[in-house]
């Protein structure tokens, strides 16, 4: 269930994928047209497809993809198809996820979006796959709810709120520091509501220019843009009936705040350039890693438009408060990531995981999958190291230290340390420090301000 199908007859397309997902932790297969593509997929039993619709001998129309995502669903249903269009209209998506595709993406291609929806079906894949296992003779194991690991008393907060405001259609708000799994919250939420059989269609408010960001939103009619041949859809008509997921809604231009506050007061639009008001029924959801009411304050967000988008909060809390879940999820990780690799990995060495106890963890769940991922690759006995996780010299020494001001404190200056230290490795270059730190750069960022260092100081090495 690790190997990736791509069926598209665009060479052009089959390259960009080939080298974007070079290094991804999956198996990559290709096909050109019907025939082929169900050939490697009896062979090779892939656990995520991508499926352009437009395929020979019949490319100006949906019809031998269609044949195709139908033919696999019936063959295995478990097999989360992503169909890739270039075609204008929204039936032939929706009558994709009626056969039964996991979801739908429309060209152009945005390599970034893309490996999120395939990362996203892998890790739906394994929720499905051990779920199955958990008899109904006890209750389900409190590591896994709502495919989110964790059993601390602020997670069962979190899915407690989950199961309350999953069946209602009200906006929510989730809110935590990068690397949470917010967006995991929020699949969660459409997954347990009565829209779970509709898309649930994500956009990354943080991730797309401001200059794009109208036209990703409600779509625009052709000619009102240089380069605007087509009329083109937005997020929110493909988002029908289903859940529109705004990521990142704290860095949303204030003009754009005014126009979205205006469609969700009665889910009616325009498209950029048009002047026909179009409706839509969508519920939604949206996340943020920035202090809401810090930027109400600055002025930088609208408080009519947080009070649309919020009416339940939700709140993630970072790793580092989460107690025994990061022992949880390391294992959680090491068995998902473990079984793609040939080497025979135990488990973490007692100091490993004394280490990834005392860790701050400024990038959350998302640094520590990274490290566990990294450290499968280059342990080379039968146990994870801290040399491994590059975590040495993390596990603490008894003694006063032990204490939680104590090694709060000591937290703080060894995150200050490791940034400084990253940033003069890398001179100044933000990238590349995050990078080497394995966090976002958005958490990166939050950082620096937490600990007020100015990178331009530390260019010079």
């Amino acid at each position: 269930m690790t190997d990736l199908l791509i069926v598209d007859d665009n060479g052009d397309i089959r390259r960009q994928l080939k080298w974007g997902l070079s290094k991804a932790p999956y198996a990559l297969h290709f096909a050109t047209h019907v025939e082929e593509a169900l050939q490697v997929f009896q062979a090779v039993t892939p656990g995520v497809v991508t499926l352009d619709l437009g395929l020979p001998p019949h490319p100006e129309d949906a019809s031998q993809g269609l044949a195709c995502l139908e033919q696999m669903i019936a063959a295995r249903p478990s097999t989360k198809v992503i169909v890739i269009t270039g075609f204008d209209g929204q039936e032939n998506a929706r009558r994709a996820v009626e056969l039964g595709a996991y979801d739908f993406f429309r060209k152009p291609l945005d390599l970034g979006e893309l490996k999120v929806m395939i990362n996203r079906a892998f890790h739906l894949l394994e929720i499905e796959r051990v779920a199955p296992a958990e008899t109904p003779k006890k209750p389900a194991a409190p590591r896994l709810r709502h495919g989110i690991v964790g059993d601390c008393p602020a997670m069962r907060d979190v899915y407690a709120m989950i199961d309350k405001v999953a069946a209602s259609d009200a906006p929510v708000l989730v809110h935590g520091e990068s690397g949470t799994g917010k967006e995991l919250v929020a699949m969660a939420i459409h997954q347990a509501s009565p829209r779970r059989q509709q898309p649930l269609v994500s956009i990354n408010c943080g991730a797309i220019p401001e200059n794009l960001l109208e036209s990703e939103f409600f779509g625009h009619e052709r000619g009102a843009f240089t380069g605007a041949t087509n009329t083109v859809k937005g997020k929110v008509e493909y988002a029908e009936n289903g859940t529109l997921f705004l990521d990142e809604i704290g860095e949303l231009p204030v003009n754009l705040q005014v126009k979205l506050l205006r469609f969700l007061q009665d889910m009616r639009f325009q498209r950029v350039g048009g002047r026909k008001t179009l409706e839509v029924n969508v519920r939604v959801l949206a996340a943020t890693n920035v202090n809401i009411q810090e930027a109400m304050r600055l002025g930088q967000f609208r408080e009519d438009l947080y009070y649309r988008i919020g009416v339940v909060g939700i709140h993630l809390p970072p790793l580092r408060d989460r107690g025994e879940d990061v022992v949880l999820l390391a294992n959680h990780f090491l068995e998902i990531h473990g079984k793609q690799l040939p080497k025979k990995i135990q488990g973490f060495s007692p100091e490993a995981m004394e280490a990834i106890r005392n860790y701050p963890w400024p990038g959350n769940v998302r640094e520590l999958e990274n490290k566990v991922r990294r450290a499968i690759i280059l342990v080379e006995g039968s146990r994870i190291t801290p040399q491994s996780l590059g975590l040495a010299g993390e596990a603490s020494s008894p003694g006063p230290a032990r204490a939680e001001t104590t090694l709060r404190e000591a937290r703080t200056q060894l995150e200050r340390q490791m940034m400084l230290q990253a940033l003069r490795r890398f001179e100044g270059n933000i990238v590349k420090a995050s990078e080497a730190l394995g966090v976002s750069r958005p958490t990166f960022y939050d950082l620096l301000r937490k600990h007020e260092i100015d990178p331009k100081a530390l260019s010079a090495g």
